[in-house]
């Protein structure tokens, strides 16, 4: 790609220190490429806009990610966890799981938009396995396991979103990121419900 700038570049352009542009690059704030050797490259429109939006005095954007999970907990919060049929059939212990399970989802969402084109299966398939296996073992049927994913899927996606609009920071890319690691995810849940259940009828 010939409008890829590095990260010294992109740093300058920002107004930052490279330092804190590698950081919000860790962190999936900051939609970035890697090269062959690992470095970083940014898109330059990408770079632009944030440029942009750092001289209209916007938020921190560390605090859009923690925004992003404050939307989460609120909408949990709010009972629409509760309304889902899925959830209804889960005891006590079974419903604390899976709330817990929605910050697993989003620390491994983070992971991914941080590493930037590495392969990434090992990890999907993981959280995949984890949401197949929990699902069989409070007996949900195969699709209640993918009504529980995609829960937590589309609320974190939403959320995230949100804080980014709210922001006026550019989202496209990572929106499109979220969804294929998601996506893998989802692929992972059915496959591993699916030997589980061949495996102990």
């Amino acid at each position: 790609m010939t409008n890829l700038i590095s990260l010294k570049e992109a740093a300058e352009i920002i107004g930052m220190h490279p330092s804190t542009v590698r950081l919000w690059t860790d962190k999936g704030i900051i939609p970035a490429h890697r090269t062959a050797g690992g470095h970083r490259r940014y898109r330059r429109a990408d770079v632009d806009l944030w440029a942009e939006h750092a001289r209209r005095g916007g938020v921190d954007p560390e605090n859009v990610m923690q925004s992003a999970v404050r939307n989460v907990r609120v909408r949990i919060a709010e009972g629409q966890l509760e309304a889902e049929a899925w959830y209804q059939k889960l005891d006590d212990e079974a419903r604390a799981l899976y709330r817990q399970s929605a910050h697993s989802l989003f620390q491994g969402l983070m992971l991914f938009l941080s590493t930037q084109g590495e392969d990434t299966s090992s990890e999907a398939h993981a959280i995949g396995f984890e949401y197949a296996s929990r699902a069989r073992r409070y007996q949900l049927s195969y699709a209640e396991a993918a009504q529980a994913f995609l829960f937590f899927r589309n609320t974190l996606i939403e959320s995230v979103v949100h804080a980014y609009r709210e922001a006026n920071i550019p989202f496209d890319e990572t929106l499109h990121r979220m969804h294929f690691f998601t996506d893998k995810i989802l692929v992972s849940l059915l496959q591993t419900y699916q030997t589980l259940e061949n495996n102990h009828g």
